[in-house]
């Protein structure tokens, strides 16, 4: 039987994950444990893996940028689950795991024989998750979903962009990443009701419930007024000024979220706005937000960003330059905190990954192993399940791993 590996630390060690996912979302959802400690070990189909080995370019020797952004200290198993010997070794994995975690469409892994019903009659403890766009229940159980249309339909895109331009899509799939984390928070809460009556349950986790949940002071601005919030570019709806500024040579993000930050500002612009009575709270700000903007945007462009990110810093008014990637990777606070960690690919060589985003005091996670090839641990899972050499390549020879 399969178990947890002695050799993992961090706050989730001890824990075992049979990982059925792809794409964003549900892999978002395992590398969270997987980077906690949690043992990971992510069942793949034979005939190439999970949909993002070939999502591309760039590619280093051959391996998806992409899928490595998002698989680290995990296990590869290939597994073919059409073929009967394949589902009898996922039954024996499951056996030694704590939980399944699975983003098919609704209705698929059911056919296949591990819908939570049979999962659960067979192995009441195991706490079962499953993303999807839409959800197990509802009209749009069914449907197919990606990041675009998701981010579209849960209000996102309407919101973003700039007033007289097009709705525009967030640059990352935060539609994905979002229900990858909520499924990732309900999968510890599960475990916390198991620890506390002894059995698992269904986690049904959504990307268009999670783009919902994300909608809070927009759906409350909507709940209020029942108007839709405006698309306000960089700007913010109920706070000014909050957005970014032109500079002499570039541009400043400044936030101002309290009536103190807003004298401090006039101040360091040395204008007399703070006596103006347009502008004397937020709300009147907010209601008179052209004519301020029109007489800030003049002041910022008379200092280069460094000079304003300075001089804003010293008078304690949170503003920011507008950084690139390249800027971020090589920051010296994202280094600090181990944001960026070096690990040896057994193809790529040398890559550099992000790092666990959670510090913790006791028990910290941890970039321990590389993003896997695939099937790099099919050979070694396949042993410790109890399988021997003769029937492991006769499930080989039987196209079932």
């Amino acid at each position: 039987m399969i178990r947890s590996r002695t050799d993992l630390s961090g706050p989730l060690a001890g824990l075992v994950v049979c990982d059925l996912t792809r794409a964003l979302a549900g892999p978002y959802c395992t590398m969270m444990l997987a980077d906690l400690g949690a043992r990971v070990i992510k069942v793949e189909t034979p005939d190439g893996g999970d949909d993002t080995r070939g999502w591309g370019p760039p590619f280093l020797d051959g391996e998806s940028a992409y899928f490595m952004s998002i698989n680290r200290n995990k296990e590869s198993l290939t597994l073919n689950l059409k073929e009967r010997a394949g589902q009898e070794v996922l039954w024996r994995l499951l056996g030694g795991s704590d939980v399944l975690v699975e983003n098919f469409r609704p209705g698929t892994i059911g056919r296949l024989g591990f819908g939570y019903e049979a999962v659960h009659a067979r192995l009441p403890r195991l706490v079962y998750c499953s993303i999807s766009g839409f959800g197990q229940t509802g009209p749009y159980r069914e449907r197919p979903a990606y990041d675009l249309i998701v981010q579209g339909m849960g209000g996102l895109m309407a919101i973003t962009g700039e007033p007289d331009g097009n709705p525009m899509r967030v640059g990352v799939a935060v539609a994905d990443i979002c229900a990858g984390m909520f499924a990732a928070y309900g999968v510890l809460a599960a475990l916390r009701a198991r620890d506390r009556d002894g059995l698992g349950q269904w986690v049904d986790a959504a990307m268009l419930d999670g783009q919902v949940a994300w909608m809070t002071y927009m759906a409350a601005n909507y709940f209020a007024t029942d108007e839709n919030p405006p698309r306000v570019g960089s700007a913010h709806t109920n706070l000014v000024p909050y957005q970014p500024f032109p500079t002499k040579d570039g541009f400043v993000t400044v936030a101002v979220g309290s009536e103190g930050l807003w004298q401090r500002l006039c101040r360091v612009l040395e204008a007399p706005l703070a006596d103006d009575p347009r502008f004397a709270t937020n709300a009147a700000r907010v209601a008179h937000r052209r004519e301020l903007l029109e007489a800030l945007f003049p002041m910022f462009r008379r200092r280069t960003t460094a000079e304003w990110v300075a001089r804003l810093g010293d008078a304690g008014v949170p503003a920011g330059p507008i950084s690139r990637i390249s800027d971020v990777m090589t920051d010296p606070q994202v280094l600090h905190r181990e944001m960026v960690v070096e690990v040896r690919h057994p193809r790529a060589g040398r890559m550099r990954v992000n790092g666990v985003p959670l510090k913790f005091s006791g028990t910290p996670g941890a970039v321990r192993t590389p993003p896997p090839v695939l099937g790099e641990h099919t050979a070694a899972v396949l042993r410790e399940l109890g399988y021997s050499d003769a029937e492991a390549a006769a499930l080989r020879g039987a196209g079932a791993v």
